[in-house]
């Protein structure tokens, strides 16, 4: 049976009525019961004082109902509070935790398909040709305009319905389609998609994609047109060739054969593809280049050439915002000298190419490389960059400010917690001063090594206190009549009352120096390590 899971959480419920994870029902019990003599609301007048109470009574009732109901407990053991708010019941049958388990994993997946089925994913362009020569030659600056429109509709989890549309103008001639897609997936490794368009190109078509090995995969296709009745064939094979490389190869049957050999490649700071492909009565190659500058800009450097093309173009791009992306490209070929303009957000796209000249002039071709070239690295330069710079340090500066005020808050919330405490501490390091038993001299929780600095020294600076916590308080409370101390092992320290986390993230110790038998001992544990006091071993 597989180990299950230790809870992220840290068993802070164990912590917090300072038990262990194996206590009986009478134990947690017995612990709810001394902490509720503590923390109940009704004891205290001030009002301040009430608020505090009632705040940690209510943290520690909510830990006794969840550790004293055997089926929670059980959820909580395994999942920790993850499990417990995901809405998990159990039946008087599932009592052991490979079932618990079984049962939580089977509520994850139908969680997962139904936000699964609650979203479709829609995605679409538009293209705006814009033509300065012809706006020149006295006809509209308007070349031609596209738009395209695709939603996938999730039925179920292995049924997916796509349907989408195109329309497109150029001049005074226009056509259009209507496309209809049904993906079934067969298996793991296997799907097929059926698929119906109606308008100019009238057509249905099936095909089927299966992964052959690890690294492999095929595609076939056949495809009927409704218009002429020719049939068209299509297979498709593509491998990983590396860890960041894949290679393809593509054949087409039917009035367009073609054969084409392509590859990918793309890691952390580069992408780039090339294909060659050749048909009956053209052949062609074309290859791109991406480099990313950081995680918000890269640069795109792209060409083809063939029997019908003949450009190159160069560029790059912006991410502006966190699903938004702008583009720019120029271009250079036998159809002139052009740019493109593109803005990419989520799965929407605007495209807007601009033909400046379909006659090559170099002085034309230069400047418009040029002009915008340098118009970007100014603005870049003296105002985007600068820009971007103070708003990443006013993010992180409201981060910063945001977890300092959360830290104050819990280390308030400590404080007051240690301050009901306070009274009760006080009376059993007494009797333990009378037995001449176990005191808590000085206790200190947090930053590794701002513990240890502290260790020498009877005074907090400023820099130390903030990432270390004084839990003298808490500790003494925790002491047994019997003059013993124990923190369990494998629960984290912060979640005991009046305790917080002074440094998240950071590596935290705990320092304990007490007095027992009128001798003086010292010891130093980890956040997750047992602790069991008094030992000859801790003697000074």
């Amino acid at each position: 049976m597989e180990s299950t899971p230790e809870p992220e959480d840290g068993r802070e419920l164990y912590a917090l009525l300072h038990l262990s994870p194996d206590s009986s029902r009478e134990e947690i019990r017995r612990a709810y019961r001394q902490y509720a003599q503590i923390y109940h609301p009704d004891k205290y007048q001030d009002p301040q004082m009430k608020d505090v109470a009632t705040e940690n009574f209510q943290r520690i009732r909510d830990a006794y109902e969840i550790l004293s109901d055997e089926n929670k407990r059980q959820i909580y053991d395994i999942y920790g509070m993850e499990g417990l708010n995901s809405g998990l019941e159990l039946g008087p049958k599932l009592n052991k935790p490979e079932e618990i388990k079984e049962q939580l994993e089977r509520l994850k997946r139908r969680k997962e398909e139904e936000k699964f089925l609650a979203h479709a994913r829609p995605t679409g362009s538009i293209i705006a040709n814009i033509s300065v020569p012809q706006y020149l030659d006295g006809y509209g600056i308007m070349r031609g305009m596209g738009m395209s429109s695709e939603v996938q509709l999730p039925v179920s989890k292995r049924n997916t319905v796509v349907v989408g549309g195109n329309l497109v103008v150029n001049g005074t001639d226009g056509t259009g389609a209507a496309t209809a897609v049904l993906r079934h997936q067969l298996s793991s490794v296997s799907s097929i998609e059926f698929m119906a368009t109606a308008g100019l190109r009238s057509l249905i078509s099936v095909q089927i994609f299966r992964q052959i090995s690890p690294h492999s995969t095929a595609t076939s296709g056949l495809a009927l047109s409704l218009r002429d009745g020719s049939i068209n064939l299509s297979n498709a094979w593509t491998r990983q060739l590396s860890e960041n490389t894949v290679g393809n190869i593509q054949l087409a049957l039917g009035t367009d054969s073609s054969i084409s050999v392509g590859w990918q490649k793309k890691d952390e700071k580069n992408s780039a593809a090339g294909e060659v492909k050749l048909g009956t009565n053209y052949f062609g190659a074309s290859a791109h280049y991406t480099h990313f500058f950081s995680t918000k800009s890269h640069g795109r450097v792209a060409g083809r050439v063939g029997s019908t093309a003949l450009d190159f173009e160069i560029g790059g791009g912006r991410r502006v915002s966190q699903f938004s992306t702008v583009r720019m490209m120029y271009n250079i070929g036998i159809q002139g000298v052009s740019w493109r303009f593109e803005l990419h957000r989520a799965g929407q796209k605007l495209v807007i190419p601009v033909l400046l000249s379909t006659d090559f002039n170099a002085l034309l071709a230069t400047s418009a490389f040029a002009i915008p070239s340098t118009l970007y690295f100014l603005l870049q330069t003296y105002f985007v960059k600068p820009y971007y710079l103070k708003r990443e340090k006013q993010k992180e500066l409201e981060k910063m400010e945001s977890l300092s005020a959360q830290l104050t808050e819990a280390r308030w919330a400590a404080k007051k917690a240690q301050k009901l405490l306070e009274p009760v501490s006080n009376r059993k390091k007494n009797r333990q001063l009378e037995d001449d038993g176990l005191v808590i001299t000085k206790a200190l929780y947090g930053n590794r090594k701002k513990v240890k600095e502290s260790s020498e020294s009877n005074e907090l600076n400023d820099d130390v206190a903030s990432q270390v916590l004084d839990v003298t308080i808490p500790l003494n409370f925790l002491v047994s009549e019997a003059g013993q101390l124990k923190l369990h092992e494998g629960i984290k320290k912060s979640g005991i009352m009046g305790f917080y986390d002074p440094c998240p993230g950071d590596p935290k110790l705990l320092l304990v120096e007490y007095t027992f038998h009128g001798r003086k001992y010292k010891v130093m544990v980890d956040d997750y390590t047992a602790l069991l006091i008094p030992q000859d071993i801790h003697q000074i």
